[in-house]
């Protein structure tokens, strides 16, 4: 099996995944040349289908490619809910201050003001100073605007994740 990175032994590479991103550029770079073929305003002329011979086949089976390699990765992908809650919880709740921002604004806080009160807040936590929720809540002027029902709507995790099984049922 797969030993890991050449200079860092701990990591493993996600070899496939870092393939298809490689693979993504070559289909990106097919839709430029697709582009270039808009040059002739009127007509067309035989410089298009020169193109057209290379890009249209290239992409489409390198599509199906990938797109067969995407499932193989999805259905032997091992999640650890248990760690990426860990990595959620390190964060001390950094996490939520774009939905703090947005619902102070959403209160008809200048964006400006907003942002420096949250900046001031994530400061707090980055030197140490418990957690973003714990900040919040003794911000005086933050409680002015957002009752504690809205901020701890704001800091529940069941609440940001309810729609992905919907976003998940849509894409797969």
């Amino acid at each position: 099996g797969q030993k890991g990175s050449s200079a860092m032994p701990h990591k493993r590479n996600p070899i496939q995944c870092e393939n298809l991103c490689g693979l993504a550029r070559l289909v990106r770079t097919n839709a430029i040349a697709a582009l270039e073929n808009i040059a002739l305003w009127h007509e067309r002329d035989i410089s298009h289908s020169s193109v057209e011979r290379v890009i249209m086949p290239d992409s489409t089976i390198l599509s199906d490619f990938m797109l067969h390699r995407l499932k193989k990765i999805l259905a032997n992908m091992e999640v650890y809910p248990e760690r990426m809650l860990k990595n959620i919880y390190l964060t001390k709740g950094l996490i939520f201050s774009q939905a703090l921002l947005l619902a102070l604004v959403k209160k008809g806080l200048p964006r400006q003001k907003a942002y420096e009160m949250i900046q001031d807040c994530a400061m707090r936590v980055w030197q140490g100073e418990q957690d973003l929720k714990t900040q919040v809540l003794s911000h005086k002027e933050i409680k002015v605007y957002l009752t504690l029902a809205e901020i701890e709507k704001i800091f529940d995790l069941k609440y940001c994740l309810r729609h992905v099984d919907k976003i998940f049922a849509r894409i797969f």
